[in-house]
């Protein structure tokens, strides 16, 4: 029992490390074994990891403080310490300490949580860009308003670690299994962006931990949120709601960079994706004349 506590214990501390010792990378991704929070790449994210932080004290003073009061009744008040024991039913004070004092601690809680919640709910009114999601099954589909309707779809890159060794670039750099995707979401750091979401099927959630944002997309409803991302790197996320036999190969894999080459960007995928959607209608006529 003590080896098998003792492994336990090296474990978690070990799974703790790569994420200490990463966390200079640009690339924000779960890692094997890891226990932490990711490294929080937006102000939302970064208040949630402030809130967790405050909540972990709170947990770890209650949590020894029972304990330490589990100490006193094992060894002042067990038969051989104490035999004959108090008879005494109820205690003013102590009933009015175990009332008051929760709640203050519920109300400390709530405070910053309620300002969290208003932060990441309420829509900033100076966002520079539009963002629209639309799920499907199983594939997320993204239109950038302000880019002259730009539109692209963004599927899953390799689903086993076979498929993606077999697509190594020339620097042997292997795609994350089933988080890396073909067309990843391009944004330009330090800009407010407003994030629409929709589903054209059933309910999907797009989530990206380390950017503090996990909304759903719901048919027939338009969903928003926002966010804003501070430094350069790779970001990534998936759908978060059981959304069918594929709701396990619907990555999101969000690429922040400099404005500038954010408009560079732009300017190669209108082109790109242009080509692409042009010969959609065209492939979809092929399909349905082959199945007749």
């Amino acid at each position: 029992m003590i080896r098998k506590t003792a492994f336990a214990v090296l474990a978690g501390l070990t799974a703790f490390l790569p994420a200490v010792a990463g966390a200079e990378s640009n690339v924000t991704a779960p890692i094997p074994w890891g226990m932490d929070l990711q490294r929080p790449g937006s102000p939302i994210m970064e208040q949630i990891v402030s809130f967790h932080t405050a909540l972990i004290w709170v947990i770890t003073a209650i949590s020894l403080f029972v304990l330490a009061l589990l100490a006193v009744i094992v060894f002042r008040f067990n038969a051989k310490a104490n035999p004959t024991p108090t008879k005494t039913s109820h205690n003013t004070l102590i009933e009015v300490l175990w009332t008051v004092i929760p709640i203050i601690i519920l109300v400390f809680i709530a405070i910053p949580s309620f300002k969290l919640l208003f932060f990441a709910g309420r829509l900033p009114a100076d966002a520079a860009m539009t963002l629209k999601i639309t799920g499907h099954q199983w594939f997320w589909s993204y239109d950038y308003p302000d880019q002259g309707g730009l539109h692209f779809d963004s599927m899953v890159k390799c689903r086993t670690a076979e498929d993606c060794a077999s697509q190594a670039d020339a620097n042997g750099q292997v795609p994350i299994r089933l988080l890396d995707v073909d067309n990843p979401v391009v944004v330009p750091v330090g800009t407010t962006i407003r994030i629409q979401l929709v589903s054209d099927d059933v309910i999907h959630s797009w989530a990206v931990p380390s950017l503090g944002i996990k909304t759903d997309a719901v048919p027939g409803r338009l969903q928003e949120t926002w966010t804003k991302i501070e430094r350069e790197g790779s970001y990534y996320g998936q759908c978060s709601e059981l959304c069918g036999v594929d709701h396990g190969f619907m990555p999101i894999n969000i690429v922040a960079v400099s404005k500038e080459a954010f408009a560079d960007w732009v300017k190669t995928a209108q082109v790109k994706f242009k080509a692409q959607n042009d010969s959609l209608p065209q492939a979809k006529e092929l399909a349905q004349a082959q199945t007749r």
